[in-house]
């Protein structure tokens, strides 16, 4: 059990990492680590397991961003919200910092567009291993994950997400000294209106694009997200069809990819008022509000996803991992991953 869930946190050779506390602690199925240190501050992470085999990963990595050493220097946080198996959330946490490090290695610097290329060669890579596996492990196209990531660079925070995973910043308001919930992140679910509307403008042949189905929006009836690495049943059609499991194969042949693995995107100049970053996936949100996940990072800024856990066990639902990140300035530092995955 301590192996399934030390895998949401391991070491790699970038990784800066500092305290006595390096490899976490497990509270029945909680695994948690508050106050570790990264190369701009501090940060907490907490992990809570719903089902026998834990089908979703996290990671800090701190240092160089590039394969050179000269830099740049930073932060690279993700949260992968897996679902149909751990495969892909274990092969994105594998490859897409290292991927991203490749980029920003040609391009010489942290861009919106190395954070593209890292996801869609992420994609690429875990479609090679489908391939590779159909005839013998078929399931393997039905398995996916959510991917949100934020990369912190000279003063600077970038966010990508594709999924229903969520980025939110706690940030003081000068003139009361209250702390809000300023969501960063743009979410890819069905039940959200604009997501059903641009699946049905990408799709205007198919009135089966999204389907209500036991009063939840899912795609083609089958998944909420609208945006995932993996799940490549619904974008290769070579992928959907036998020996996949009846229940995935949809009637018509794929004509045009039904998801994508491209990220929403944006940057953030960061601001000496701003405090934290909670990184986490639906399973939190779907139980606390942007402004009560800020409360509770900013009233228990150090036992903060210890604390949180404690809280969440009241919840039957909640699973998943998550993170936040706290300072103010250029040197925000990170210092919560509080979290739970999805229902995707």
């Amino acid at each position: 059990m301590m192996n399934i869930l030390t895998a949401c946190w391991f070491p790699s050779p970038d990784r800066y990492d500092i305290g006595s506390d390096d490899v976490g602690r497990q509270d029945g199925l909680f695994w948690y680590k508050d106050l570790g240190k990264h190369i701009n501050g501090d940060y907490s992470m907490a992990v809570v397991q719903a089902n026998m085999l834990l089908e979703d990963q996290s990671q800090i990595e701190s240092g160089s961003l590039s394969l050179l050493d000269s830099g740049p220097y930073g932060t690279f946080i993700g949260v992968y919200d897996g679902h149909g198996g751990p495969e892909t959330s274990r092969y994105v946490n594998d490859h897409l910092f290292q991927n991203l490090k490749r980029f920003v290695s040609e391009q010489n610097t942290v861009s919106m567009d190395a954070i593209r290329k890292a996801f869609l060669a992420t994609e690429e890579g875990f479609l090679s291993i489908v391939a590779k596996h159909w005839t013998v492990k078929p399931q393997l196209a039905a398995v996916g994950t959510c991917c949100l990531v934020g990369v912190i660079c000279d003063g600077i925070l970038y966010i990508a997400n594709a999924g229903d995973s969520r980025a939110v910043l706690g940030r003081t308001v000068k003139a009361t000294g209250e702390v809000i919930g300023i969501q960063l992140s743009v979410e890819h679910n069905a039940s959200i209106e604009s997501v059903r509307q641009e699946l049905h403008s990408l799709h205007p042949d198919d009135p089966q694009i999204v389907v209500l189905k036991h009063n939840v929006w899912r795609v083609k009836g089958l998944i909420q997200i609208s945006r995932s690495i993996g799940d490549v049943y619904l974008k290769k059609a070579e992928f959907n069809r036998e020996p996949l499991y009846a229940k995935f194969r949809l009637r018509d042949p794929i004509r045009r990819p039904i998801l994508t693995s491209d990220p929403s995107i944006s940057m953030h100049e960061i601001q000496p008022t701003d405090q934290f970053i909670i990184f986490a996936s639906d399973g939190l949100w779907e139980h606390l509000s942007n402004q009560e996940a800020v409360d509770i990072v900013q009233n228990h800024p150090r036992k903060v996803s210890l604390y949180a856990l404690q809280e969440f066990s009241k919840a039957s639902t909640l699973k998943g991992p998550a993170m936040s990140i706290r300072g103010g300035g250029i040197n925000l530092s990170g210092k919560t991953l509080l979290a739970p995955p999805s229902t995707t």
